[in-house]
C-alpha cells in the first residue's frame, strides 16, 4: 500500500468576489465623504442650536440681574434721601468730614 505524502490542493471558491459587483473605490469614498459632510453639517446645526439657547437663556440672565441691581441702587437711594431729610445738620457734618478727609487724601496723591 502506497500512500500519498503530497499535500492536497483545494480549490477556493471566490463567489463572495463574483456574486457582487464591486463599486470603483473612488466612488466609495466619494460616498463616504458626502455622508461624514453631512453628518458634520448636522453636528454643527445641533451645535448651533445650543448656543442659541444658552446665549438666549444668558440674555434673560443678564437683564435679571440688571433689574434686581437698578431695584436695589433706587433702594438705596431713596433710604438715603430719607436719611437725609430726617436728619440734615448730620448729614452735612458727615458730608463735610468725608470732604475735608477726600480732600487731605487727594493733595497727597
Amino acid at each position: 500500500m502506497t500512500t500519498d505524502n503530497r499535500p492536497t490542493l483545494t480549490k477556493r471558491k471566490a463567489t463572495s468576489s463574483r456574486s457582487r459587483p464591486r463599486r470603483p473605490t473612488t466612488d466609495r469614498l466619494r460616498a463616504q465623504a458626502r455622508k461624514v459632510t453631512n453628518d458634520l453639517q448636522e453636528m454643527g446645526n445641533i451645535a448651533s442650536d445650543a448656543v442659541q439657547t444658552n446665549l438666549e437663556q444668558m440674555r434673560e440672565s443678564a437683564s435679571d440681574y440688571y433689574e434686581q441691581g437698578r431695584d436695589e441702587v433706587h433702594k438705596v437711594e431713596h433710604s438715603f434721601e430719607t436719611y437725609i431729610k430726617d436728619r440734615p445738620v448730620k448729614s452735612l457734618l458727615i458730608a463735610a468730614g468725608v470732604g475735608l478727609f477726600l480732600g487731605r487724601f487727594w493733595k497727597r496723591g
